[in-house]
C-alpha cells in the first residue's frame, strides 16, 4: 500500500520508506560513531595520526600536533606523509632533512607488524613513535613525548652509578637486607674486612645464613646466632638503631651498627674500629693511671671510693691522705730523675704495706698519695697500717750510689664517722694531714672535729676575697705561646696574680678554689675577661689571648654575655679570643654548660681543653664536643724523658692531628722537650723556654718587637 509523503507529496511504497529510515538510523548510528572515535582519538594523552595506503593523511589530534608544533590549518586530512615531514623541517622542529626522516620512517612503516623507534628533535625533546599497519592498507601512528621518562631515566641511572661508587669507596662495609630478610645489597669494603669472597656472601643470603657462614668461616668465635637475630627483630620492631663490638679471630675489632629503613629492611655497617678501641683503652687507662708510678690517679681513686660508699652502705673504712717529708730536698739535692725514681720507688713500698688485695693506693700527684682500707676493723687497725706505713717510708732509698732519706706524714678520717661522703672524708682527711705535718712530721694523725683551724683560715682567706676585687688587688701576667714550626708567637696566655697587702703576692691555686666554692670567681672571671681582651687590643692584629675559665663561671647563666661584653668594650674580634676550659666541665655533662660553649664556638671563640690527661681525660669527651685544642699538661712535657709520659705525649699529638685540633705543649723549658715536640708534630708550645709570665706591658713589648722583627726579618 502506497505511503502519502509528509507534504501530500508522491506516494512512496511502504518497504522503500522502510529501507529509507533504516538508511537514515545508519547514517545517525555511523555519524554518532564517528564523533565517539573523534572525540576519543582527540582525548588520548599521546600524539595520533592514521595514514591511508596512499600515504595521505586521514586523521591526527591535537597532541600530535602540539608535539611536533605543527599547525591544523596546514595539516589536514589528505596531506601526504612527505609534505607534513617537510613543513616539519620548513618550520625547524626536525633535526634532519624531510628524505633523511623519510628514509628512517619508512622502513618501520612498511613493516608488517608493529615497530616502534625514538627520534630526537631539534630542541632536544624525545619522542617515541610506535607504527602499527592498517588492515586495508595504511597504518596509524602513536606519538609520545618521552624527554622527561628519559631524564628521569638518566637521573636514576646517575643516582645508581653514584651509588655504586659511594658503596666501592666506603670506608665502612655494608650489607642491605629487603623487607623479606634477605640481602639485597653488598659492597666490596664488606668483603675486605672479613676477608671473604662473593660467593660465600651472594646476594639472597638471608641474616641467618650469613651469621652461620661467619662462624663456619671462623671469622667469629664466639656469637650466638639465634640471639643476634633476636636482637636484630627487636631492632626492627622498635624502629631504633642497634650497634655492638664483634671481637674477630684474628685480634680485630669490628663496630656492627643495625639500622632500620622506611619501608622494610634494613642497612648493617661494619666499622673496623680495631686502632681506635685500642687508643680508647689506652687512653682510658692513661686517664686512670699515674703515669710516674702505674698506680690509680685521683680519677680511678674517685670512682673507686664513690662505688665503695654506694656499696658499703655502714660497712667502715678509712681514708688516709699521705704526703711525703724532705721530697723537696731530694728534687733540689739530685734532680728530679732521682725524684721520679724516689716516687716509683715509694709507690712500690706503699702497695707492699697493703695486705688486703682491695685496698687502694693511688697518687694524686706530686707526692701527695691516698689509700682507701676497705678491711677496717676498728682505729687499732688503722694504727696498724699507718705504723707500718711510716716505718717502711722511712727506711733509706738506696739508688746506684745514691742514699735518699725521706719520712711520710699521714692523715686518717673514717666513714661514717668523720664524713658521709668522699669529699668530706677526703678533706677531713687532709686536714688530719695538716696537722700530722705541723707537729713533726713522719707521723700519722687521726681526724678529730677540733681540727678546725684549716677552716678558719679557709674562710679568712675568702674573706679577703669578698674585698680583694673592688681594692683593685688582682692583676694579670701573660705568658707567651708560640706556633713550634715557625717559631712564632701566636697569642699569650692571661695568668691572675693577687697581690695582697696582708698575705702578699697568693698564687692562683691557693685562692681559686675558695673562690669558686664561694661563686667570687664569676665576677673576677668576668673582671679577667675584659682585662685580657683590653690587653689584647693593642696586640699586633691577629695575635690571641687565651682566658681560663672554671665551670663555676660557665653555670652562671650570664657568662656568655659577659664574654661578648667583654669583646665589645675592647672592640677585639671573637676569633683572638680563647677560652681554656678544664676535663671537669665536660665531665659534668650539663647541657646547659655545653650550649653555651657551643654558642661562643658559633661566634668563633676558640675552645681548649687545658690540663689534657692528668685527670679524667677520654675520647668521649671531645666526640661529645669538638674542642679547637688541647693543651698537653706540664707534668707530661717534664716527664717527656720517661718512655710512657713520651709515649702519652705522642698519642695526644696524633690525636689531635686525626681530629684536625691543635696540639700546645705547656711546661716547655727546654731545647731537648721542644725538639721532641717538634719532631712528633705539636702545633705550639708555652713555657719558661717560650717566655716567663710578664706584665700585660712587657708582654706587648714583646709582641710588637716580634711582630716588627717578623716584618723586617
Amino acid at each position: 500500500m502506497p505511503v502519502a509523503d509528509a507534504k501530500d507529496g508522491p506516494t512512496i511504497p511502504k518497504r522503500e520508506a522502510e529501507g529509507m529510515d533504516r538508511s537514515r538510523h545508519m547514517e545517525d548510528e555511523l555519524r554518532e560513531q564517528n564523533q565517539r572515535f573523534s572525540a576519543a582519538v582527540e582525548n588520548m594523552s599521546h600524539g595520533l595520526c592514521m595514514f591511508d595506503a596512499d600515504e595521505r593523511m586521514i586523521i591526527c589530534n591535537g597532541n600530535y600536533l602540539n608535539i611536533f608544533c605543527l599547525e591544523a590549518s596546514v595539516i589536514r586530512p589528505g596531506i601526504r606523509f612527505l609534505d607534513i615531514l617537510r613543513h616539519s623541517v620548513d618550520i625547524g622542529i626536525a633535526s634532519q632533512t624531510a628524505d633523511e626522516l623519510y628514509a628512517i620512517r619508512k622502513p618501520y612503516i612498511d613493516q608488517a607488524k608493529p615497530s616502534t623507534y625514538e627520534e630526537t628533535l631539534s630542541d632536544g625533546r624525545i619522542v617515541s613513535i610506535s607504527h602499527r599497519p592498517l588492515a586495508l592498507g595504511g597504518w596509524v601512528s602513536i606519538y609520545e613525548d618521552i624527554t622527561e621518562q628519559r631524564r628521569a631515566q638518566e637521573d636514576l641511572k646517575e643516582q645508581h652509578r653514584r651509588f655504586d661508587a659511594a658503596l666501592a669507596n666506603m670506608s665502612q662495609g655494608l650489607l642491605m637486607y629487603g623487607a623479606d630478610g634477605k640481602m639485597i645489597v653488598r659492597n666490596r669494603r664488606f668483603l675486605e674486612l672479613y676477608n671473604v669472597t662473593a660467593a660465600d656472601f651472594p646476594l639472597g643470603t638471608t641474616h641467618r645464613e650469613a651469621l652461620e657462614r661467619l662462624l663456619e668461616l671462623g671469622i667469629y668465635t664466639e656469637i650466638d646466632v639465634d640471639s643476634e637475630v633476636a636482637k636484630t627483630e627487636a631492632c626492627l620492631t622498635a624502629a631504633k638503631m642497634h650497634s655492638a663490638y664483634r671481637h674477630l679471630t684474628d685480634g680485630r675489632t669490628v663496630l656492627v651498627t643495625r639500622r632500620p629503613m622506611n619501608g622494610g629492611g634494613w642497612v648493617v655497617t661494619f666499622d673496623d674500629v680495631t686502632e681506635r678501641r685500642r687508643t680508647e683503652e689506652r687512653m682510658t687507662h692513661l686517664a686512670h693511671h699515674d703515669t710516674l708510678t702505674g698506680l690509680p690517679n685521683r680519677s680511678m681513686f674517685r670512682e673507686r671510693l664513690d662505688l665503695a660508699l654506694e656499696a658499703t652502705a655502714v660497712t667502715p673504712l678509712a681514708i688516709f691522705s699521705l704526703d711525703l717529708d724532705r721530697f723537696k730536698a731530694v728534687n733540689d739535692t739530685w734532680g728530679h730523675p732521682a725524684g721520679d725514681w724516689l716516687l716509683k720507688s715509694v709507690a712500690e713500698r706503699l702497695q707492699r704495706c697493703l695486705h688486703n688485695e682491695t685496698d687502694v693506693v693511688a697518687r694524686f700527684g706530686g707526692d701527695e698519695f691516698v689509700i682507701i682500707q676497705f678491711n677496717f676493723k676498728g682505729i687499732a687497725n688503722a694504727e696498724k697500717l699507718a705504723k707500718r706505713i711510716v716505718e717502711t717510708i722511712g727506711k733509706p732509698f738506696r739508688d746506684k750510689n745514691r742514699e735518699m732519706h725521706v719520712g711520710i706524714s699521714l692523715g686518717i678520717a673514717v666513714f661514717p664517722d668523720d664524713g658521709g661522703d668522699a669529699d668530706t672524708l677526703l678533706r677531713n682527711a687532709d686536714t688530719a694531714l695538716y696537722r700530722a705535718k705541723s707537729e713533726g712530721r713522719n707521723q700519722y694523725r687521726f681526724f678529730e672535729p677540733g681540727m678546725d683551724a684549716m677552716v678558719q683560715a679557709r674562710r679568712a682567706l675568702e674573706i679577703d676575697l669578698e674585698t680583694a676585687l673592688p681594692r683593685q688587688e688582682f692583676d694579670l701576667d701573660f705568658q707567651p705561646i708560640m706556633n713550634i714550626a715557625s717559631g712564632e708567637i701566636v697569642g699569650a696566655e692571661a695568668l691572675m696574680r693577687w697581690h695582697s697587702p696582708t698575705r702578699g703576692t697568693v698564687a692562683p691555686d691557693s685562692f681559686i678554689p675558695a673562690a669558686e666554692e664561694t661563686g667570687l670567681i664569676v665576677p673576677l672571671g668576668e673582671w679577667a675577661l675584659r682585662k685580657a681582651c683590653t690587653a689584647a687590643a693593642d696586640w699586633p692584629a691577629g695575635l690571641r689571648v687565651a682566658v681560663n675559665v672554671s665551670a663555676v663561671q660557665l653555670k652562671s647563666g650570664s657568662f656568655a654575655r659577659s664574654v661578648i661584653s667583654a669583646l665589645a668594650f675592647s672592640g677585639v674580634p671573637a676569633d683572638r679570643l680563647e677560652l681554656e676550659i678544664t676535663e671537669t666541665v665536660l665531665m659534668d655533662e650539663s647541657e646547659a654548660v655545653l650550649r653555651t660553649l657551643r654558642q661562643l664556638r658559633e661566634l668563633g671563640i676558640r675552645i681548649a681543653l687545658d690540663d689534657f690527661g692528668i685527670g679524667y681525660s677520654s675520647l668521649g669527651y671531645l666526640r661529645r664536643f669538638p674542642v679547637d685544642k688541647i693543651k698537653i699538661d706540664r707534668s707530661f712535657i717534664h716527664d717527656l724523658g720517661n718512655r710512657d709520659a713520651a709515649a702519652i705525649v705522642r698519642t695526644v699529638i696524633g690525636l689531635g692531628a686525626e681530629l684536625g685540633i691543635t696540639v700546645t705543649a705547656e711546661g716547655v723549658e727546654t731545647e731537648v722537650q721542644l725538639d721532641i715536640l717538634r719532631g712528633n708534630g705539636c702545633t705550639e708550645a708555652q713555657g719558661y723556654l717560650i717566655g716567663v709570665p710578664s706584665t700585660a706591658a712587657e708582654i706587648q713589648r714583646l709582641l710588637k718587637s716580634r711582630a716588627l722583627h717578623s716584618q723586617t726579618g
